[in-house]
Formats: structure tokens, sequence, C-alpha cells
């Protein structure tokens, strides 16, 4: 376990259980995946915790309970996978779900807590989601803490973009849970499950270098031709995703008042 500790007595202690490994470039710019997380989301007096759950690596039972929320990173691999990790990670899911504890999942993330949770995810229909894509946040939804947080001051919109790396998706949420946003090209951007659990396809996390140098590595090991790649290059010349708005509502659901639930 690697940790980022608050410079005095953490006020609040999340974990992020990393399904990918640190790229060289995130290693050289940002010291690695962690950084650009707790970056992201984190706040101060804060303590982050990483688990390589790639690695196996997960938090012992009887720490769960130390934590405030949950983090679960994207990844090369399919979350629909049988690899031993991916099925230790879905049993984990269910219990940090049986907890009510807060858990934030991003792309794969987001896909492996909709399998965990008894929802279907699979390969895209639609072939890879690569570059800025415009969601549609749904409205007339119940009141959510961490939605009517960013509501009441004015910052949640009827359509946002974010940043899409994936080839997978979610085909089917989970009974009991809400789709909050979908787009032209995936019909589960976003989901909830009361307000403890929230699935992101798209990558808040990831900052305009980021996303060139994964595009880089797509082309040279083959998931994507150069010609796709020049599109999506050219669209990040044009356009950029509304890094702002996804950042907080991210920390709005991590910061949530834990015993105020969605009804």
């Amino acid at each position: 376990m690697v940790a980022v500790e608050a410079a005095a007595r953490p006020s609040r202690r999340l974990a992020l259980l990393m399904a990918a490994r640190d790229s060289e470039y995130v290693l050289k710019k940002y010291g690695g995946y962690l950084h650009v997380f707790v970056a992201a989301f984190g706040g101060a007096g804060e303590a982050w915790d990483l688990y390589r759950a790639i690695d196996g690596e997960l938090p012992a039972p009887g720490d769960l309970g130390g934590y405030d929320g949950f983090v679960i990173s994207g990844s090369p691999h399919d979350a629909y996978g049988d690899e031993p990790w991916i099925l230790r990670l879905c049993l984990l899911v269910r219990e940090l779900h049986a907890m009510r504890k807060r858990v934030l999942g991003v792309c794969f993330g987001h896909q492996v807590i909709c399998r965990a949770l008894g929802g279907r995810v699979g390969r895209a229909r639609g072939g890879w989601d690569v570059g800025v894509r415009e969601v549609d946040i749904a409205d007339a939804l119940p009141p959510c803490r961490f939605l009517d947080a960013l509501r009441g001051r004015g910052q949640l919109p009827r359509r946002a973009k974010i940043t899409e790396v994936h080839q997978d998706e979610v085909w089917e949420v989970p009974e009991g849970a809400e789709v909050l946003a979908s787009s032209d090209k995936t019909g589960v951007e976003m989901f909830r499950v009361g307000e403890h659990v929230l699935g992101i396809q798209g990558h808040p996390e990831y900052t305009k270098d980021i996303l060139l140098s994964l595009v880089d590595r797509l082309v040279t090991a083959g998931s994507i031709t150069v010609s796709f790649a020049e599109v999506v290059k050219r669209q990040l010349e044009a356009t950029a995703p509304d890094r702002e708005f996804w950042l907080k509502l991210c920390k709005s659901f991590l910061k949530a008042d834990e015993d105020k639930v969605c009804k």
C-alpha cells in the first residue's frame, strides 16, 4: 500500500483501488496515478491510500470501516472478465455496498461496480469511444444530496462534456440503480445506487496531456488506427471537457454528508 498523508491529522481517509498500472508518462510527469486522482478529487486535510487491485492488493476486511470513501480507477482489462483479481474486486464492492460505504467508479470502475451489484456489462456496441463527448444529465430525479448541492449553486448543467476512453460499456444497471446521464454513443454514462454508489463512464481525472499520451499508446498497441487517433487529436484542438464541473461533482459525491441519503 502507498499513502499520501495529510500534513496534520487527516479529517477524512480515502482509498484508491487501482485497476491499472502506471504508464511511463504518468510516472514521469505526475509521479503515478495516485497523485492524478488526489489532485482531481482530493481536498485539504485528507489522506489517501493506494491499493493496487490489479496486483491483488485490497484493503483488509478489518480496515474498511476506517475509510470515508473508495475510488475505483479505469483499466485496460474487461470488467466482465474472470481474472481472480477482478472477482475479488467484485466481492469487495458488494461488501462496501452492504456497509453503505461511499464508492466512486471511473470507466472500468463504473463497469465493475455495475457487474458486482447485479447489472450487465460488455463490449460497447458502437465500438471505441475516445475523445471528448457531450452527455445529457437526466432531469426530474428524486432529491439527492450530492447533486442537490451543485443544483443549489447553479452548477448542475443540462449537458456536460467529458473525456472518454473505453471500448466496453454498461448494458443494464443493477436493480434499484438510476441512470443519471447518457450520450448518443453510450446509454449509461453515469448511474447511482442511493447516494453511496456512483459510476461514471468517462474520465473526470484525465488532463489533456494524459489523454494524448494514452491515444499514442493505443496506436502503438494496434488498438486504434492512426487515422482514428488523428481525428481525436483534431477534436482536442477544437474542444475541451467540462472538467471543472465533473471534478466538483465527484468531490460533492465523496464529501456528501453520510447520514443524508437519497430517498
